[in-house]
């Protein structure tokens, strides 16, 4: 492995900011969370449109800080809906940016990172890299069988923040991330509980198809009202963004925010009460089913994303998996960091992917 330090800038878009972080090594020296309002990105008929736009702000901002950008040795940038592929870190070479500009599986802000992340690595001629995009897949064959010849289920989950974690976890345990058996819990907007086995992820709840309902997503909705549903005179796009920003939490109680609903509570809100509980029995139902999938032999539960902070919502979880493994409560997320890592792991030796 090499001795160098390297120094690396990372982007990571999302829907109404762009978060930039700088690290020496494992050490973060400079952030920035540059704000986007709604108004102005809804001039651009496309995400990829918003490139430029906001290039500038990233370079600003840098530059503003004093950010030397010859000292800058790789540019990681935070993957988007790409192919499905194995986990790791990736070099950004042109297959990439012409699925990001005709996306298979839709446009998302977080598509644009290994755009940006190419443009500004090209320009210093420094390399650039993404890992662990959200359509990362290491499935066992076993899981993906839907139940339905026509259908197969597809790996989408918090992979970035999932895998972060889950080395994390590793590190504090002390043995290799390759060696153990992790239920890993992403609790944010969207919910992400999966099985790590063996350093694979090889079943997965992802809220968008199936698993706990989280904040404004439904997760695994009885199939036959989703049909009548359907039916009921509503497009296919209202359907979509109905289930897709409208539902969960937000559907019962009018609110995206966690922190909104255990204030509610403390007031004695009933319904407040029921739908906290509610949703931690289904996180833990699934916490169960991916024990079951790992043979029930469990290094740790992992617990972690923005709502991990609430010590109310995971002594609720912890109610009902406490006895099955120790339960490790990992708050936040790990996105800049885990990138930067990614990115740090091929510069000091170790193999790069390459899309294709």
């Amino acid at each position: 492995m090499s001795a160098k330090k390297y120094r690396v800038l990372v982007i990571n878009p999302g829907a109404t900011s762009t978060k930039i972080s700088v690290f020496d090594e494992g050490e973060e020296v400079f952030q920035d969370n540059i704000q986007h309002s709604s108004e102005v990105l809804s001039q651009f008929a496309h995400i990829i449109d918003q490139k430029d736009f906001r290039k500038k702000l990233v370079l600003n901002a840098l530059a503003g800080a004093g950010i030397d950008l010859s000292t800058i040795d790789a540019v990681s940038g935070r993957g988007g809906l790409l192919k499905h592929i194995p986990s790791g870190t990736y070099a950004i070479n042109d297959a990439v940016i012409e699925d990001v500009k005709n996306p298979p599986y839709g446009e998302h802000a977080s598509n644009l990172g290994v755009v940006l992340a190419r443009e500004i690595g090209d320009s210093l001629a420094k390399p650039s890299y993404f890992s662990d995009p959200v359509s990362t897949d290491e499935l066992c064959d076993l899981a993906r069988v839907s139940g339905f010849a026509p259908m197969q289920r597809e790996s989408f989950f918090h992979a970035l923040n999932q895998k972060g974690k889950a080395r994390e976890a590793a590190a504090m345990i002390g043995r290799p991330y390759e060696e153990l058996d992790l239920i890993v819990v992403h609790m944010g907007g969207g919910v992400s509980i999966a099985a790590h086995h063996l350093g694979r992820v090889i079943d997965m709840f992802n809220v968008k198809d199936d698993g706990s309902f989280s904040m404004d997503r439904g997760g695994a909705l009885p199939v036959n009202a989703v049909i009548n549903y359907c039916f009921s005179g509503r497009t296919k796009a209202e359907v979509k963004k109905t289930l897709g920003t409208e539902a969960g939490v937000y559907s019962y109680l009018g609110t995206r925010d966690f922190r909104d609903v255990e204030k509610m509570m403390d007031g004695g809100d009933e319904k407040a009460a029921l739908i906290f509980r509610a949703m931690a029995f289904q996180h833990a139902k699934d916490i169960g089913a991916m024990a079951a999938v790992l043979h029930f032999h469990v290094d740790a539960i992992v617990l972690t994303g923005g709502i991990a902070y609430s010590k109310r919502f995971c002594d609720e979880i912890c109610s009902y998996v406490g006895n099955l493994a120790p339960v490790m409560i990992l708050p936040g997320e790990a996105e800049m960091r885990s990138l930067a890592l990614g990115t740090l792991r091929v510069l000091h030796g170790a193999p790069c992917m390459q899309y294709v």
